[in-house]
């Protein structure tokens, strides 16, 4: 399927219904995914342990990996064992040698094949081939970030944001475990994102939400691979107190809503910041995982971001809802509202550039 997204907001038509719900579609999406940043954690995973393994967005990229920390060097290595394609580690811990369960394989903590018993008669063994390989990371502040097929620097991706927000002490803010959430939606993850990328809804879906935002002035701009949307509060007391020379100085801002493209959403609020990772597990089932990281503890429950639990739910519903008509034999493609739905228009247009 080839995805057409006109440039003009106001001749544009939506991607076609079939995206949200083919297997086929949804399987081609894979090698878009082995291309973006992914979110996995914080520094803070290495807090006790020194080996932490994970599978990045199982369902879709499906790539097992550990991340091991030496001193003060943290990695990101491949979790298959380079003999039999095993997984090495299932569970965190210390240890300053990862085992194979198999057949016994050893590796040091940074990936370097250490022993393997039974192969003294192997011909140019071991060799670079036999260390577990590394996986791409990068760091923003203490946050980490992995991808399977690098293409860009994550500063590339990440750049809209930090510049917007180079005032705030991200690396201050402190994670909350016991606020972890996981949302399951029987929905296409793009018609969740779909949901999340424009203003629109919330008078109609969030009417507690709508409350604490002035609508008229809600901002929505597509910036290259990400998207921003600053919710403008109706009072000044729950927004953030700008630095005079900040470009959006003067305005009650309650939150900025960054969307980095394909599935990651980073929502700034006066209190601090709640990211949300799309998972794709199936063309038509999702979810959500939502990492909560604190500045200002006085300050949660107020606000635009007060009740999320709530806000979610509500999306949750209505996205299912939607999932359901999109699959309609009468629906196709809709339009744009060129003043409320540009987020939209700019995300469909990344998938038209990416989706191949």
């Amino acid at each position: 399927m080839k995805i057409e997204i006109d440039s003009d907001i106001t001749k544009a038509k939506t991607i076609p219904s079939k995206f949200y719900h083919s297997p086929k579609i949804y399987r081609k999406l894979k090698k878009l995914f082995d291309r973006s940043w992914q979110f996995i954690g914080d520094t803070n995973l290495l807090k006790k342990n020194n080996t932490h393994p994970g599978i990045l967005l199982e369902g879709m990229v499906d790539e097992p990996y550990i991340l091991t920390k030496d001193k003060d060097n943290i990695r990101c290595l491949s979790n298959v064992c380079t003999h039999r394609g095993n997984i090495v580690c299932n569970d965190s811990c210390n240890t300053k040698t990862l085992v194979c369960g198999y057949h016994g394989r050893q590796f040091e903590i940074n990936g370097k094949m250490k022993f393997m018993p039974e192969f003294d008669n192997v011909t140019n063994f071991p060799n670079k081939n036999d260390d577990l390989p590394q996986i791409e990371m990068e760091f923003w502040e203490n946050l980490i970030f992995v991808t399977n097929e690098k293409k860009c620097d994550l500063s590339e991706l990440i750049r809209p944001m930090t510049e917007r927000l180079d005032w705030l002490p991200v690396g201050e803010f402190k994670y909350k475990p016991e606020l972890f959430r996981t949302y399951k939606v029987s929905a296409n993850w793009a018609l969740y994102c779909d949901n999340y990328l424009e203003g629109f809804h919330i008078p109609f879906v969030h009417k507690d939400l709508n409350k604490e935002l002035e609508y008229e002035n809600y901002f929505t701009q597509g910036i290259e691979n990400t998207i921003l949307q600053i919710g403008i509060g109706k009072d000044g007391e729950n927004t953030f107190d700008l630095p005079e020379n900040h470009q959006d100085y003067g305005k009650n801002v309650a939150a900025y809503y960054f969307f980095l493209f394909p599935n990651m959403m980073f929502n700034f609020y006066p209190w601090g910041l709640s990211i949300n990772i799309v998972k794709p597990k199936s063309p038509e089932y999702t979810e959500i995982e939502y990492f909560t990281y604190v500045w200002k503890e006085e300050l949660i429950g107020k606000g635009a971001g007060g009740d999320l639990d709530k806000v979610e739910l509500e999306d949750g519903e209505i996205v299912e809802s939607v999932q359901k008509g999109v699959k309609s034999n009468s629906y196709d493609r809709g339009r744009y509202s060129p003043k409320r739905e540009i987020g939209v228009h700019h995300f469909h247009s990344l998938l038209q550039k990416y989706y191949k």
